[in-house]
């Protein structure tokens, strides 16, 4: 098997989640990636402290299948390293403002100066071209103005995920954007801009309630697990513990209420179809959290199993890590890292290919674990590098 991007060189300037997630997964494809961070360590790499020198979970995450490079690009020697890196490059990854990568001379037009067919991938918190657009944000911003917030939690307490999806997803549009700018290359020789945002991550992932809120002003608040437009689906406590069960269509409708001997329910008008059946949760719930406060979650999922309803068990994050099926999938990746007494779990690429070789090849790197061999590769010798260093440029 090839790794379809092997051959692409990647620049990633990115922080956080969404830069450093697209760099990523680029880096899972196949594309050499260097991450570039300043001298000191990007804040990013000490978020979730794990290792003695307090990497993060994050940064392991983040940055598997990356080459790490320190640099001070504000630095005339820094920009030098910057213009030579660029003239190598595929493509450059960055998640800052518009002023920030004019500062570093990563704006498109510094880019394409030095290599006319750059790709420059950016991602914002809220898009350019609107009168926030400077305002700075992270996930949960954009999960704010998304109106998610607003439908999550109890009526009167707004709640984000834990997980941050708009990140996540902001970075995987920006991979889908870059590797169509790749395409677009290939037939026309042209660079492009690819350009992503939180917020229109955010708001693309909640259209639907956007849309029914313009159509029908349904003005609705949280309801906490309980879906609003079908039933049951909800989180129920069980006798030692919790499960999700979510019932969307006729079919499973009916396998649910047979399972719970409530065939009556089926021509009950209050649950004619699933936003009927939404739109009187309340109801479904009450019976179905009776029925599974009976029963262990062991026995409530063999008999929802059983009758072919979706549910599944609430799990703690140590319970996943141990669940057999996670485990006998290979989702995640035990990694060793500088530091680390036990391997690290690490997601390994979630998507799989038949005939193209993908997933995770290599840890995370050391701050500045690669620096002096790709200033090599660049042209500097060993005491050019050297007096860099002694000058706080690398």
């Amino acid at each position: 098997m090839s790794a379809v991007l092997h051959g692409l060189r990647v620049l990633d300037f990115g922080r956080y989640i969404a830069g450093p997630w697209c760099a990523a997964v680029l880096g899972d494809l196949g594309a050499e990636v260097i991450r570039v961070e300043k001298t000191s360590g990007s804040e990013d790499r000490y978020i979730m402290p794990v290792t003695p020198q307090r990497d993060g979970a994050s940064h392991l995450q983040m940055n598997r299948n990356k080459l790490g490079i320190t640099l001070d690009p504000m630095s005339e020697e820094g920009r030098e390293i910057v213009r030579r890196l660029v003239a190598t490059a595929d493509i450059v990854v960055a998640n800052l403002p518009p002023q920030g990568l004019q500062a570093m001379g990563l704006d498109y037009d510094s880019l394409r100066a030095i290599r006319p067919d750059i790709i420059l991938t950016t991602v914002t918190a809220m898009g350019t071209g609107g009168p926030a657009s400077n305002r700075l944000g992270f996930d949960n911003i954009a999960q704010a103005l998304s109106g998610a917030m607003h439908l999550s939690g109890p009526p009167d307490r707004p709640t984000k995920t834990v997980t941050n999806y708009a990140d996540f997803g902001t970075a995987l549009f920006s991979v889908v954007g870059t590797l169509a700018a790749v395409m677009h290359r290939q037939h026309t020789g042209e660079g492009q801009h690819v350009e992503a945002s939180l917020l229109g991550t955010a708001l693309a992932f909640t259209n639907a309630n956007l849309i029914e809120q313009a159509m029908n002003q349904s003005n609705r608040v949280g309801t906490w697990n309980r879906s609003q437009h079908a039933g049951p689906a909800d989180t129920f406590a069980t006798r030692d513990g919790w499960v999700l069960v979510h019932c969307v269509g006729e079919p499973l409708f009916r396998r649910w209420c047979r399972l719970l001997g409530e065939e009556g329910l089926m021509d009950d008008p209050r649950f004619a179809d699933d936003q009927s059946r939404g739109d009187n949760s309340e109801a479904l719930s009450e019976r179905m959290a009776a029925w599974c406060a009976e029963r262990s979650t062991e026995e409530a999922l063999e008999a929802l199993d059983a009758a072919k309803i979706p549910a599944g068990p609430v799990l703690t994050p140590q319970q996943a890590l141990e669940d057999a099926h996670i485990q006998a999938m290979r989702f995640l990746r035990p990694l060793g890292y500088p530091g680390l007494e036990t391997p690290a779990p690490v997601t390994d690429t979630p998507v799989r290919f038949s005939s193209v070789e993908a997933g995770v090849r290599h840890r995370a790197p050391t701050l500045g674990e690669h620096t002096d061999f790709i200033l090599g590769e660049l042209g500097y010798s060993t005491n050019d590098i050297e007096g860099l260093r002694s000058q706080g440029v690398i």
